[in-house]
């Protein structure tokens, strides 16, 4: 599989097929396809993994694309404004991402929900208890709200972020919340109470422009029910 990514602010990622070559999405990822690519539905291993995967924020089913020709090809465009991040996986990394990231996968890509193991980070997080991860051979595709900026930790490293920033990591990085100290701060930083601590060894992918964050910009100027 090749692949090339176009679009700018609303990306879409364009996958070449050989015959016999395998892409997996969730149902309303797939834009276009050549005539020869065959699709089947299912939930991708059960009924089980399927709910699990509802409760991480995507869909039940999944769709699988097949080409059953030679040179097919098959786009899966971003559904808001942001970036397509590619990510390959070897069989012994893991990466670990928020709720709605995953737009498109090789066929060998493992999709499954992530339960963060800290209480407080469940509590307190941006993202609650149940994230996605990504296991297995071959290439996933992330859809990132805005800009994306990556950062590799050397072991012990640490970054503090807003969490609603924090858009996915390697499973190596170890993710903590951590209250914002100091009363003022608090009071009139405007950070909320707490921030996400992740620390190396390990990559850690950001997005500039969290989408919550975009909606709770433009809902003062909409117009309300009483106008």
């Amino acid at each position: 599989m090749e692949y090339k990514i176009k679009g700018g602010a609303f990306p879409v990622v364009i996958c070449d097929l050989e015959q016999g070559e395998k892409m997996v999405t969730e149902g309303g990822g797939m834009a276009f396809m050549t005539s020869q690519m065959k699709m089947e539905t299912s939930t991708g291993g059960g009924l089980l993994k399927g709910l699990g995967r509802s409760l991480a924020g995507e869909s039940m089913f999944l769709n699988f694309y097949t080409a059953e020709a030679p040179k097919q090809s098959i786009g899966f465009a971003s559904s808001f404004p942001g970036t397509i991040i590619p990510i390959t996986l070897n069989g012994t990394n893991s990466i670990i991402a928020q709720k709605t990231a995953f737009l498109a996968a090789e066929d060998g890509v493992e999709i499954n929900i992530h339960f963060n193991k800290r209480l407080s980070s469940g509590f307190f997080g941006g993202e609650g208890f149940i994230l996605q991860k990504f296991t297995g051979t071959g290439m996933v595709f992330l859809e990132i709200d805005g800009d994306i900026l990556e950062y590799t930790l050397e072991a012990g490293e640490k970054m503090f972020i807003d969490q609603g920033h924090l858009a996915a990591m390697d499973e190596s990085i170890a993710f903590e919340i951590e209250r914002v100290s100091g009363v003022k701060n608090v009071l009139f930083g405007g950070e909320g109470l707490f921030l996400a601590t992740v620390t190396g060894p390990g990559r850690v992918w950001l997005q500039t422009m969290p989408l919550s964050n975009f909606i709770n910009t433009i809902i003062p100027f909409l117009p309300s029910s009483g106008k």
